[in-house]
């Protein structure tokens, strides 16, 4: 049997000197997309405020009536409602009204596939319905008075069973996102420990992050099956997913991919997944993914990059991957300064990309040529692992080593090899 789409007629209000509201009304036009729900209508108003009461003006609520023919229809709005607004709005329209918020948390809720994201989308969406119990306990019946709760009518009552519900759910489900924090910093500080790099892919939702972390995979490693799910859709992905990519020098550093931004992300969002964004503030390099196919990637670029300000990742080291360049016009694979020209979906420039990663995370490495007694073949095994020997041959003396390896390990084995260069 085939489910009928949901329909909707979205609304927003354009305030003065705003000049991305066109942009943000068709983004909103994509969340519904994304949440299975197609829009009939629009109705927009320009203001110099928002209307507290009713969003907005009165004239225009007659209008949307109007437009609202079939009972079914939601409507959605552009910004976040007050609770006011939102009781307000559904007893004079009659239908459901949900706005930008709910719709986002909506997605992350459908997407969340872990443990940990369907905790952190739960705790944003309680924080969300909190305070707007009492729009949707509207029709229950109240009384006033009493002391306790004996004399209250059965609405009052229920509201602040639920509330207490509410909170009660919403501290248990943050001790246990804490016990999943706690395990994720220990991962980190084992990561740190090894001193591999980290390096993290953000950028605004659907630029192809984790289509381009499967290409670094298959292109690194073939046949791994180590690809993570990705899709041509908003916020595809939730998971942070971590790769370890090992180059043919043996030089390896861990590639993450993180839930992509929106504008207006939710601050509930924001704060219910700091935990998984704050992978990005440890990381040793930012790869900037960027959709170069998309009209408005110069809007999303900026959007990526307030958002990383307000996690305070803003100062780590950034290149920038435009992606889907089989989409347009440019030529590629490119390499301009810290930018890179490429295609994640024809794994093209792949190569290119690796070249700036190189460039920016293995500075630390020292070219040597050393000799290493006979007794000491750990080192030699060692060093066939974790660094890029370009040469190998053997004397009276021991084994001698042409190499490339990190200033680390140099140090470390100092005291046995015998420096021949350096």
């Amino acid at each position: 049997m085939e489910t009928t789409q949901q329909q909707a007629i979205i609304v927003g209000i354009q305030l003065q000197n705003d000049t991305n509201f066109a942009y943000s009304m068709e983004e909103l036009r994509n969340l519904a997309a994304a949440c299975n729900i197609t829009v009939i209508g629009e109705l927009s108003q320009k203001s110099s405020r928002i209307n507290p009461s009713h969003y907005l003006g009165t004239g225009k609520i007659q209008e949307l009536a109007a437009m609202v023919q079939d009972e079914d229809t939601v409507i959605i709005f552009n910004d976040e409602l007050t609770p006011s607004q939102i009781r307000n709005l559904e007893s004079s329209l009659d239908r459901q009204v949900i706005d930008r918020t709910i719709l986002i948390l909506n997605i992350f809720a459908d997407r969340a596939k872990t443990k940990e994201a369907q905790l952190q989308v739960e705790v944003a969406r309680l924080q969300y319905m909190l305070p707007r119990l009492t729009g949707m306990r509207e029709s229950l019946g109240r009384q006033g008075g009493g002391s306790g709760l004996k004399n209250r009518g059965a609405g009052e009552t229920k509201l602040e069973l639920d509330r207490r519900r509410i909170e009660e759910r919403i501290t248990a489900l943050q001790t246990e996102l804490q016990a999943q924090v706690e395990r994720r910093q220990i991962q980190r500080k084992q990561r740190h420990k090894n001193e591999v790099p980290v390096v993290c892919l953000v950028g605004y939702t659907n630029a192809g992050k984790s289509s381009l972390l499967n290409a670094m995979v298959e292109t690194y490693h073939p046949g791994s099956n180590k690809q993570v799910f990705a899709k041509n859709m908003l916020f595809a992905t939730l998971e942070t997913s971590v790769r370890s990519i090992r180059l043919p020098d043996h030089k390896t550093f861990l590639l993450t991919d993180t839930v992509g931004f929106v504008s207006q992300l939710p601050h509930h969002l924001v704060k219910a997944f700091r935990s998984t964004l704050e992978e990005v503030t440890e990381a040793d390099l930012l790869i900037h993914v960027v959709d170069a196919s998309d009209p408005q990637h110069e809007q999303h670029m900026a959007v990526t990059t307030e958002t990383l300000k307000a996690l305070g990742a803003d100062g780590i080291p950034t290149v920038y991957a435009y992606n889907k360049a089989d989409l347009t016009g440019r030529a590629y694979p490119a390499v301009e300064g810290d930018s890179v020209t490429l295609s994640a979906k024809q794994s093209r420039g792949i190569a290119e990309l690796t070249g700036l990663i190189r460039s920016q995370v293995f500075n630390d490495y020292i070219q040597c040529e050393i000799l290493i007694p006979y007794d000491r073949g750990s080192i030699v095994s060692y060093f066939n692992e974790h660094a890029h020997v370009q040469e190998i041959s053997y004397g009276e003396q021991g084994t001698k080593l042409a190499l490339e390896c990190r200033a680390a390990d140099y140090e470390r084995f100092r005291g046995d090899f015998v420096e021949l260069s350096n």
